[in-house]
């Protein structure tokens, strides 16, 4: 089930937006913002996972062997705790 939030932009970021969303090929600003949202979910994620992985680096201790596996227990986690679904 989908929820809706409204939200007022001044005139000149409304037709940026329209302009974008036309420029992508969307349907709707609605469908743009949805895009723009989970692209920086998505880099929000990264950034959460650079920085754990630096932590272990610079911590001095050896780092466990990563493999596919541990690849993706991270991915899941960082996902988990954002309260989203990880999207290919």
């Amino acid at each position: 089930m989908r929820a809706s939030i409204n939200i007022s932009l001044p005139a000149p970021l409304k037709r940026w937006v329209e302009d974008q969303t036309a420029a992508e090929g969307y349907s709707t600003a609605s469908e743009y913002i949805r895009h723009l949202l989970r692209e920086e979910q998505k880099r929000q994620a990264r950034a959460r996972i650079e920085t754990r992985l630096l932590d272990i680096l610079n911590s001095g201790e050896r780092p466990a062997e990563m493999t596919a596996e541990r690849w993706e227990a991270i991915r899941k986690a960082v996902f988990e705790d954002e309260g989203s679904e990880p999207q290919a």
